[in-house]
């Protein structure tokens, strides 16, 4: 695909998905999401790890209301079934490592997006804003799913609500995102966290992934019968024979995640 509203460049396993429409603080229009997907997609089967960023002063301020937008034909119900659930379910599901690196506001559908993904890096300059009911709507984009399980039904609930703006920092010690970063550290680290993880044990990774989020499921015996299904699959895997063997001989691991 040839891509018009972001960037994907791949380096040293790691795929760095650019939203590229800062004179809007990269609107989520129509075709911003299907190229979305494509990527992410394109990403899954070539990378290692991944990491969604914005351009210009802004990760993504939200659904482009100016995208041929005409309230009263409005459908909102097929443009999130159509357009938006299968990108955040690629995100969502996809094999290898994601990250979003917010680099300014996320605001509404662009909050949400970053949540999609496995790991939250932000700079400490970042806000996330759940800003639906500003216009009459309610959270959507999974907002109202990942929410409350990052931070607890009242501070989600809260967030929805009075849409006010959460820091970074605040969101850090919420449990929304991982870390909050001083600003002239952000592209370094984050960076630095996307080579860690393009480095690492990929197929573990992707167990991990599977075994936490299928926890909101189970009781205690069936996830301890899960861990053990996925431990015995990690555990005929090259990458703990070469994680052992680099540990015993205090070297670094060489892993090729398989």
């Amino acid at each position: 695909m040839n891509y018009q509203t972001i960037t994907l460049e791949e380096e040293d396993g790691t795929a760095v998905l650019n939203l590229s429409r800062p004179d809007v603080m990269n609107a989520l229009s129509t075709q911003m999401r299907a190229e979305i997907l494509h990527a992410v997609r394109a990403a899954e089967g070539s990378a290692r790890a991944l990491v969604l960023t914005g351009a210009g002063r802004a990760f993504c301020s939200g659904q482009d209301l100016g995208d041929g937008a005409n309230l009263d034909s409005m459908d909102l119900e097929r443009v999130l079934r159509d357009e938006y659930e299968p990108m955040l379910m690629a995100i969502f599901d996809c094999t290898i490592p994601t990250i979003a690196a917010v680099n300014g506001a996320a605001a509404g559908a662009g909050a949400n997006l970053a949540l999609a993904c496995d790991v939250v890096i932000a700079t400490e300059s970042a806000v996330f804003l759940q800003a639906f009911t500003r216009i009459g709507l309610i959270p959507d984009a999974g907002g109202t799913y990942w929410l409350p399980r990052q931070v607890g039904m009242a501070r989600a609930m809260g967030a929805a609500l009075f849409a006010e703006p959460v820091s970074a920092r605040q969101a850090a010690d919420w449990g929304m995102i991982w870390e909050a970063v001083p600003d002239e550290d952000f592209a370094d680290h984050w960076r630095g966290r996307a080579r860690h993880l393009a480095r690492g044990p990929s197929l573990a990774y992707g167990h991990v992934k599977k075994a936490i989020r299928q926890s909101y499921q189970n009781g205690l015996a069936e996830q301890l019968t899960l861990e053990a299904k996925l431990q015995g699959e990690a555990g005929h895997s090259r990458d703990f024979k070469e994680g052992v063997m680099a540990f015993l001989e205090k070297r670094p691991a060489d892993f090729r995640g398989r």
